[in-house]
């Protein structure tokens, strides 16, 4: 029998999930085929609308061969294993003549650990163990979870987090789960057997398609212990997300109350000295910690220097002792001594990093209203480690809606490790771009709208006139606002002044769950709703609720950002442009993701409204305007207002 064609398989899975074959996700698949038989890399730019997911699914399963695609946020993760791989696994069947298997696998602490829900937490004050079930009140909302996930326990098949609802808070999540260095091991633990994150990985090995997220696809990158079944190709969904999700694994932290913690963990299962060289180590690390100022430590003072060389030798000690002693009155020690032992070992790393100084780390106090205190440090840069690890023995395919900024893939590439498109070096891993479009018409649905007139935006203040404007603009067209700001305060600030100016509801991020949030943005088309950066990203709208996307100003990152500031000084050092490799990048990748708010369907109509006259006026501004969808632009005030009142119109006539 001779093979099934790609665009056969394509044809049969599209109408499947019941879509519309795209010029766009044909010419994807197509490509994501030939690189999967190459063994090539590739960047492929798909917007809103393509059908993405099957063009990277349909070329996965019909490869035969073991992949793994990587995504940034719950909902894809949800999306392709509930509904697109099920529905395309069974349209392919008939045609590949085998039924390919999918699973997904996350970290560790996603899933319920049956030890911890059945033996007890460590407790860190007393010796052994406490029933978290009879400590927490059964009245409480921790004990009226807690009850609940023992009964889910013996209902799920997966145990992941994900699969409970209504979901739990982290406090209550943590009394059940457990770290992958805290985890006994499957073969020390009494419950190895039935272990829901063993199985999880047992049904990955076994699996065509692996679907797991970016913090995974870092973890087995940096840590060398492989966490992901062996694969010949990747691909990364979502991939304007991966940098920043590496660096957050790459991140370090000590806070005060981490090392007292350790500190109680330890001293119960280790000699006196061990325990009193840690306890001293600790009180003077917090005494340092409560005079620390925010900001980058661009060398480590002296008395810094000397607390973490205590800590680190402490915890070292500590570790050792660890190690060598067994106390048969402590309850379940085997669980205990885990618990304590990750503690000091995360102590321990961090402390032994920073110490060492490496001249690619940034460091840095941070300090939190609530936490206090926390020292930092984060790579200046991940595009080495991502180079190294990520392309190599692979078959790499990255896309999202947002690769192509200022009008090419090189500042994107660039941040993963990349030299610019078509260099051949020894060590630089060759890949190439596409941008398939988008189904949309960009031109003919949306209105770029910068408001030139408006004063810059400054640090500090309320700008009055910037409030004026988006009253208007919002007045204009009848509510149906989302409204993306720079940071929490100036969202609290206009939605605080908004309520009192305007006669309609306008929901604020943090008021409510996002999810509640979106429902009520969606379902009554006179509603406002502002927020910063999730709502930059993952509101999904389409139809008369969302017709007015509004950008207080440019997502350039704050000055005083030390990770950023630090970055940007090391490419002006190097003889680069900083200012364009970090700050305008990363507000070009925030602008085209919120820009993309706007058109969801074909039948969408609206307005993208910038308040930040430097979008027309700076000379970066060419480079972020290139980055958005290429809608009609302009900056005429009362042109927008009239645009606006007629997209209303329309929707009021249509919703009559």
């Amino acid at each position: 029998m001779t093979k099934p064609s790609l665009p056969e398989l394509l044809h049969a899975a599209v109408a499947a999930v019941g879509g519309t074959e795209r010029p766009g996700q044909v010419a994807m698949a197509e490509t994501v085929a030939a690189a999967i038989d190459d063994g090539s890399h590739l960047l492929v730019q798909a917007g809103t609308g393509t059908g993405k997911s099957l063009g990277y699914l349909v070329p996965a399963l019909a490869h035969g061969e073991r992949v793994v695609v990587a995504t940034a946020t719950l909902a894809l993760q949800r999306q392709l294993v509930e509904r697109d791989l099920p529905r395309t696994v069974d349209a392919l069947h008939p045609l590949l003549r085998r039924r390919p298997q999918f699973a997904m696998l996350k970290g560790r602490s996603n899933y319920l650990c049956l030890h911890r829900l059945h033996e007890g937490m460590p407790q860190d004050e007393e010796e052994g163990l406490f029933d978290q079930f009879e400590a927490a009140a059964p009245t409480s909302k921790l004990g009226q979870d807690l009850l609940r996930m023992r009964d889910w326990a013996d209902e799920t098949e997966t145990g992941d987090r994900d699969d409970l609802t209504p979901g739990v808070s982290d406090r209550a999540w943590a009394q059940v789960s457990v770290s992958s260095r805290e985890c006994l091991g499957a073969s020390k633990c009494a419950y190895g057997a039935e272990c829901f994150a063993e199985a999880a990985r047992e049904r990955a090995k076994l699996s065509d398609v692996v679907v797991t997220n970016h913090a995974l696809l870092a973890i087995d990158a940096i840590e060398g212990a492989p966490v992901l079944p062996q694969h010949e190709v990747l691909i990364v969904d979502e991939a304007h997300e991966l940098v920043s999700r590496v660096t957050g694994v790459a991140t370090g932290e000590l806070t005060p109350g981490q090392v007292n913690r350790a500190v109680r963990r330890a001293a119960k299962l280790v000699n006196e000295k061990a325990a009193d060289q840690l306890q001293t180590a600790a009180e003077g690390f917090e005494r340092l910690m409560e005079l620390a100022l925010p900001g980058r430590l661009e060398e480590i003072p002296e008395d810094l220097g000397y607390a973490l060389m205590a800590l680190r030798d402490a915890a070292r000690t500590v570790i050792t002792a660890l190690g060598s002693t067994r106390d048969k009155s402590v309850q379940d020690e085997d669980a205990v001594r885990k618990q304590a032992l990750a503690s000091v070992e995360s102590i321990h790393d961090v402390a032994e990093r920073i110490t060492n100084g490496s001249e690619w780390d940034v460091v840095w106090y941070e300090r939190h209203d609530r936490f206090g205190a926390s020292l930092r440090v984060a790579p200046m840069s991940v595009s080495g480690l991502l180079r190294e690890k990520l392309f190599s023995d692979r078959s790499v395919t990255l896309t999202s809606a947002t690769l192509k900024l200022g009008g090419d893939f090189n500042g994107v590439g660039a941040s993963l490790g990349l030299a610019p498109e078509g260099t051949e070096a020894e060590d630089a891993p060759v890949w190439k771009g596409l941008d398939v479009g988008s189904p949309f018409d960009y031109g003919k649905q949306g209105i770029l709208y910068v408001a030139k007139h408006l004063a810059r935006p400054g640090r500090e203040g309320t700008r009055d006139d910037m409030l004026d404007e988006l009253t208007e603009l919002i007045e204009a067209s009848g509510g149906r606002t989302l409204g993306l700001f720079s940071s929490m305060r100036a969202a609290q600030s206009a939605a605080e002044e908004l309520r009192g100016r305007l006669d309609m509801p306008i929901l604020l991020q943090g008021e409510e769950t996002l999810g509640e949030l979106i429902k009520g943005f969606a379902a009554d088309a006179r509603t406002c709703l502002f927020g910063t950066l999730s709502l930059w990203q993952g509101v999904d709208v389409p139809g008369p609720s969302c017709q007015l996307v509004v950008m207080d100003k440019i997502p350039f990152p704050r000055p005083d950002d030390p990770l950023m500031s630090a970055r940007q000084k090391a490419v002006d050092e190097a003889g680069g442009n900083g200012f364009m490799a970090v700050a305008a990048t990363h507000a070009a990748l925030l602008m085209a993701q919120g820009a993309g708010r706007l058109v969801r369907a074909t039948g969408d109509r609206g307005v993208v409204a910038v308040l930040d006259p430097r979008l027309a006026t700076a000379r970066y501004g060419s480079y972020l305007r290139a980055s958005l969808p290429d809608f009609w632009y302009t900056t005429d005030r009362n042109q927008v207002r009239r645009s606006l009142a007629a997209i209303d119109a329309a929707a009021k006539a249509d919703e009559a």
